[in-house]
C-alpha cells in the first residue's frame, strides 16, 4: 500500500487536483505496474480510503457530456505531510527481500537434478526476457527521461543483469555437480 500512497499523493502533489482515471492514466503512462507494486485499477479505493482518512480531499465533481461523474482529488496538508513521511521511510528502507530460491537450494534432494537444472534455466531465461524487454523500453524512452528517472531505469537493469549472473553461476555449478559422483549440494563443508 506504501508504493499506492506514494504515487497517489506524488501525483496530486506534482500535477494538482484530479480525477482519479487521469492518476490511473498516469499509473499507465508511467507503466508503474512494472516498477512498483501498483495495480492501477486499485488506485480508485485507495482514493477514497485516503480520502477517508483525510490525506486527499473531494475538491469537486466534473462531468463531461454523457461520461460518468468523476470526483477531483486534491492533496490536504495532511496529505503533504503524509508523502513526506512516505518518502523517508522509503528512502531508508534498505531491507533484502529473501527469494525463496535460497530456500529451494537447501532442500534440492527433494527433485531430481535434472528438473532443478531445468527449472534453474527457466528462471535464468526470465530474467534475461524481461532484461531484454527492459532495455528496449529504456531505449525507447531515453529521449523523454529526466536525470532521476534514466537512474530508476538503470537500477532495474542493474537488479535483472544481477539476476541473470547470478542464474548463470547456479546452472555452472550445477553442471559441475552433475560430474561429480556423490555430491552431496550445498552442504557447506
Amino acid at each position: 500500500m506504501r508504493a499506492t500512497r506514494l504515487f497517489i499523493l506524488g501525483a496530486l502533489a506534482d500535477g494538482g487536483p484530479m480525477h482519479g482515471h487521469k492518476i490511473r492514466a498516469a499509473a499507465q503512462l508511467d507503466r508503474v505496474e512494472l516498477w512498483a507494486d501498483i495495480k492501477p485499477g486499485s488506485l480508485y479505493g485507495a482514493l477514497r480510503r485516503m480520502a477517508d482518512e483525510g490525506v486527499v480531499e473531494v475538491v469537486r465533481t466534473e462531468q463531461e457530456g454523457n461520461l460518468p461523474a468523476r470526483t477531483v482529488y486534491g492533496i490536504t496538508d495532511k496529505g503533504r505531510a503524509e508523502l513526506v513521511s512516505v518518502i523517508r521511510s522509503a528512502l531508508a528502507d534498505t531491507g533484502l527481500r529473501p527469494d525463496p530460491i535460497q530456500l529451494v537450494l537447501l532442500h534440492v534432494s527433494e527433485i531430481s537434478p535434472e528438473e532443478l537444472r531445468t527449472a534453474a534455466q527457466q528462471r535464468r531465461d526470465s530474467y534475461a526476457g524481461q532484461l531484454d524487454f527492459w532495455r528496449n523500453l529504456r531505449s525507447q524512452a531515453e529521449p523523454h527521461l529526466a536525470r532521476l528517472e534514466a537512474i530508476a531505469f538503470d537500477q532495474t537493469l542493474m537488479r535483472l543483469e544481477t539476476e541473470v549472473t547470478w542464474h548463470d553461476r547456479l546452472l555452472a555449478e550445477l553442471a559441475d555437480m552433475a560430474g561429480e559422483p556423490d555430491s552431496a549440494p550445498f552442504t557447506g563443508e
